[in-house]
């Protein structure tokens, strides 16, 4: 084992304690491909599951893997038709079973910090979906839940405003200007500090650098 994965081991344990601490389910990977299978598993036959708009499950082949298992009813927006059958997806993922996502930080001691340009994911982690899980590479952990936040709006949402191609400022430069644009990317700010129905947020953490 090399000093790399030794430390993300010790990192990887720390942060299941603080997890299970804030009444979250929560197990470290070592790799992706791990990671993806242990979400499988997670998963019963039968359940209802979608997702959020993540590079990270996007990389892992999670979607894929998903609608070739064959047992799942998948809620899969990005097979709608039209804009009308993508809203109608958000709308029922509050009442599926399984909800997918990543986040953009977590801080050392256990919260989960996401921003949200439409807001239809940070509602979902918090109300609907029977059971939510987060899959999370370790290149998004900070010390603090202030850093956390930082990562959040300085790393994460310059880089997504280019990939959904929105006119924000941090578009044109990528700098966060802490704006008011009508296309902010940060219109909702989200902390999940503590899950309220224990077991419902399952954190997969990765020893693998995944998303942004």
């Amino acid at each position: 084992m090399s000093p790399q994965e030794q430390r993300n081991e010790l990192l990887g344990a720390r942060l299941v304690k603080n997890l299970n601490r804030r009444n979250m389910e929560a197990y470290y990977c070592a790799t992706a491909g791990e990671a993806a299978q242990k979400v499988l598993s997670l998963i019963e036959d039968g359940n209802s599951v979608t997702w959020g708009g993540s590079v990270t499950l996007r990389s892992m082949g999670l979607p894929d893997l998903l609608r070739q298992r064959g047992t799942l009813e998948v809620l899969d927006r990005d097979l709608a038709q039209s804009p009308e059958e993508t809203q109608a997806i958000y709308l029922r993922a509050f009442s599926s079973d399984v909800y997918l996502t990543s986040a953009n930080a977590l801080s050392e001691d256990g919260v989960i910090v996401n921003v949200d340009g439409n807001g239809n994911r940070v509602a979902a982690i918090t109300w609907g979906p029977k059971k939510v899980i987060f899959v999370i590479g370790l290149n998004k952990v900070t010390p603090t839940v202030e850093t956390a936040l930082a990562r959040a709006r300085s790393t994460a949402s310059p880089i997504n405003a280019q990939r959904f191609d929105i006119k924000t400022p941090c578009h044109t430069d990528g700098i966060c200007h802490n704006c008011t644009s009508p296309d902010s990317i940060c219109s909702y700010v989200h902390f999940l500090r503590n899950s309220r129905q224990k077991g419902r947020h399952v954190v997969v953490l990765v020893g693998e650098d995944l998303g942004y």
